[in-house]
């Protein structure tokens, strides 16, 4: 079992985005633009309400899968499949997006902090125009895994100790884990090898990799890239510590990223452009 190692650990950026949501990113920026198959990796959250309450109305996509996952406050949702509704703390919203699909996402003031995280996923040539589909998947239906040391991990997509998470049937292959280490608590974690293989610690302050005498100490908030390998390995230090550990299949194609769409040449851009000013981006 080859460890997976620290290839980079990224700061987040300040940005907004939307009608003007203020929130950290760490994937689409000047210093990562993307890591096949990721194309963003947004963490919103704030007391303020001024910080989000704009949200973002009414847009499109093309080409990828969005993946928003909340950990506290809430948002209202609607779409062009006639979807709508509202997610909450612990829910996921996985979205394909496919030949297209217009949506809005409208965060809710209060009482409690605004906090999550949204992830565009790229889709292969061959799934670029499917049919969009939604997939709303309440906390309930998310899988606890509590391991002997109280290392507990949320299994959103993928497999951990045998038990498969909420969301299947996604052409990455995806693992998407949110960890919680109690302080000096571990976590060793197989990933597929060849898979990209990401860490974002929003909590604490870990190590990553190295074995049992090294390692890089990684505080919060970062984004680490790790290399490849069979087996993912973080350990807390003295305090607890949260974390996502994200994986998905590369694609290994051209990609061209324009806003809220990402295709495989400057020409399928330009025409899901002339389809918008059309009116015929949404196909029946």
């Amino acid at each position: 079992m080859i460890e997976r190692e620290v290839k980079d650990v990224v700061t987040p950026e300040m940005a907004s985005d939307g009608a003007g949501v203020r929130l950290k990113r760490s994937i689409a920026t000047r210093t990562l633009d993307h890591l096949d198959p990721f194309f963003l990796f947004d963490h919103f959250g704030s007391e303020n309400a001024g910080d989000y309450v704009a949200g973002f109305p009414m847009h499109p996509h093309r080409g990828i899968e969005t993946i928003t996952y909340m950990l506290d406050g809430s948002v209202a949702h609607r779409d062009s499949l006639g979807n709508a509704g509202v997610i909450g703390a612990g829910d996921v919203q996985w979205m394909t997006a496919g030949s297209g699909i217009l949506h809005e996402e409208m965060p809710r003031v209060g009482p409690r902090r605004l906090d999550g995280f949204q992830i565009w996923v790229n889709l292969p040539r061959k799934l670029k125009m499917t049919g969009p589909r939604y997939q709303d998947v309440p906390a309930a239906r998310i899988p606890d895994v509590v391991r002997p040391d109280g290392t507990r991990i949320r299994v959103v997509a993928g497999q951990v100790d045998g038990v498969a998470g909420a969301v299947g049937e996604i052409f990455a292959d995806p693992t998407y884990l949110d960890v919680s280490l109690p302080a000096a608590g571990t976590l060793e974690q197989p990933v597929p090898r060849g898979h990209t293989a990401i860490l974002y610690i929003f909590q604490g302050e870990v190590t990553v990799g190295g074995g049992a005498g090294g390692g890089v100490a990684v505080p919060s908030p970062r984004l680490v890239v790790l290399g490849d390998g069979d087996v993912v390995r973080v350990r807390a230090g003295g305090a607890p510590a949260r974390l996502l550990l994200l994986s998905a299949q590369p694609l290994h194609e051209p990609s061209v990223r324009w806003g809220p769409f990402v295709m495989n040449t400057k020409e399928e851009i330009a025409q899901a452009l002339q389809e918008l000013r059309d009116g015929t981006f949404i196909r029946r």
